[in-house]
């Protein structure tokens, strides 16, 4: 099943990290807590409990302060040249520490690899008073991704653009262009590749006239037609025929009213009117930016619910 959306996706996978973390970090910290904090002797408790912290990238101890009193561990060893390193500016040492003593970090970007990492913190206590930090990094390349690929929401949502060009759109105007010329053959080509010849997603710019399309035949790559193309009705054998396939969330029957729709919005007024539109016939959305940089996305039955005077404002 697919997990309903990227945050809860992420707060399952945090869930995990924790669960598997905070025991093998805890039962360090105690050992540390045994010991004078020497750096030779701190070295060799976190060399010998470094096999026990899954995927880390490098294990060490910091005062309160944040001032590393150990080498950096690897799996390659120590690291001598992080001993003494001032870390109270790093993004996971500025995060409040949970009154258990455990914090798992958000992500962020680190310093030498400049790449996604994450990181454990673990309260060392002495007589029930907290006396350092133990630390754990880990390059998000190197840790399993237990949950499932997240399903995007399917709510209409609302985006503003660039406020520049919703504080001049009253001083423009549309430009027909070759597409708004030959709307009606274009948006015809473009239902036969959709609903006959394997095409999955679009994206239309009216004012360039140009379609951005993907095709189940090779789905990782996408390609351009122009207006050449586009007028073309011959493009359509350069693509074979396919089923229009069964789990596609938009019905056949919808892509020709849904251009429809599109037509309508884009010949509705020259002020206001949409810029460019896609269609994604799996996820069943369609997006619709208009001329004062609004972006819509939308399900298909929700678009065509909507007339021409709903966005119009009338």
């Amino acid at each position: 099943m697919i997990e309903n959306n990227w945050k809860h996706s992420i707060n399952k996978q945090r869930d995990f990290l924790t669960h598997s973390l905070c025991g093998p970090l805890q039962i360090i910290a105690e050992k540390c807590a045994a010991i004078d904090f020497e750096r030779e002797k701190i070295n060799e408790v976190l060399l010998a409990g470094f096999s026990q912290i899954p995927n880390c990238t490098y294990l060490y101890l910091t005062d309160l302060n944040c001032i590393q009193l150990s080498d950096n561990i690897s799996k390659d060893g120590l690291l001598e040249e992080h001993f003494a390193r001032d870390r109270s500016e790093r993004p996971y040492m500025k995060e409040l520490v949970p009154s258990e003593g455990f914090l798992l970090s958000d992500a962020y970007i680190s310093k030498n690899l400049t790449r996604p990492s994450i990181t454990a913190i673990q309260v060392i206590k002495k007589d029930n008073e907290a006396v350092a930090f133990l630390g754990a990094d880990f390059d998000l390349r190197d840790i399993p991704v237990t949950t499932k690929l997240y399903q995007d929401s399917d709510s209409w949502r609302q985006i503003k653009g660039d406020p520049s060009i919703r504080g001049l759109v009253f001083q423009q105007s549309r430009t027909e262009s070759v597409l708004d010329k030959n709307i009606d053959q274009i948006f015809a080509i473009l239902e036969e590749l959709l609903t006959q010849r394997g095409m999955f997603q679009g994206v239309f710019h009216f004012s360039s006239s140009r379609a951005t399309v993907w095709v189940m035949d090779d789905p990782f790559r996408y390609r351009i037609l122009d207006q050449e193309a586009l007028l073309d009705t011959d493009i359509c054998m350069a693509y074979p025929i396919r089923p229009y396939p069964d789990d596609a969330l938009i019905p056949r029957d919808k892509i020709q009213p849904i251009f429809k729709a599109m037509k309508a919005l884009r010949m509705a007024d020259d002020t206001i009117y949409l810029r460019s539109s896609s269609i994604n016939i799996f996820n069943g959305l369609i997006s619709l930016t208009f001329s004062c940089d609004g972006s819509h996305y939308m399900p298909y039955h929700e678009f065509l619910e909507k007339n021409v005077s709903f966005w119009g404002g009338n």
